[in-house]
């Protein structure tokens, strides 16, 4: 039976997967899990594709390598779905998650026959909305965390308040604004 949770993420550079990879390990190593989060490198720029990956566990993880079979996949860019092959190894029995305003039945056929459940959700216009910006890292952690099932909602909102407070000290708009579109994407990640 498998004990670790493992979640790679695909996006671009400048995107920020690798930081939503990064505070993904950091709130759930809060909640007294073991786990990795870490992107992979390479000649990577910004607009180029990147991927980045995290284990949680409740158990030590002994395993340092890519993640080649995850339970879930989180898509940042929906434009990799037509260059790279986001379903590799992915199991049937998590899913994937795609930051798109299209339906299921127009993403299916992206997907390389994948059968496993497929979760959306417009984490641009739920950034635009709250931040003024395109930030889909913020709302994307948030599905992910929804989907995925890794902690408690109000652990998880409350984890990532200390954390922006303390990240965003001298930015208080900044903390609001991000903890809405954690809220915001908590309710709006769909599945299909």
């Amino acid at each position: 039976m498998k004990d670790t949770l493992e979640i790679r993420w695909h996006g671009r550079g400048g995107q920020g997967a690798k930081t939503a990879a990064l505070l993904l390990a950091d709130v759930a190593f809060e909640t007294g899990k073991y786990v990795q989060g870490f992107p992979e490198y390479g000649p990577e720029r910004m607009g180029a594709p990147i991927t980045a990956y995290n284990r949680i566990s409740d158990n030590q993880i002994r395993l340092h390598s890519n993640i080649y079979e995850p339970d879930y996949v989180a898509v940042v860019d929906e434009t990799l779905l037509e260059s790279v092959d986001v379903t590799a190894g992915l199991s049937e029995e998590g899913g994937i998650l795609i930051n798109s305003t299209r339906t299921e039945k127009e993403i299916r056929p992206l997907l390389n026959g994948y059968k496993g459940a497929v979760y959306l959700i417009d984490a641009r216009g739920i950034s635009e909305r709250t931040l003024g910006k395109n930030f889909p890292n913020t709302p994307m952690l948030s599905a992910i965390v929804r989907i995925c099932e890794v902690m408690d909602e109000e652990d998880f909102f409350g984890l990532m308040l200390r954390l922006y407070q303390h990240k965003f000290a001298s930015k208080p708009e900044v903390v609001d604004g991000n903890m809405e579109a954690l809220r915001q994407a908590f309710k709006e990640v769909r599945n299909g």
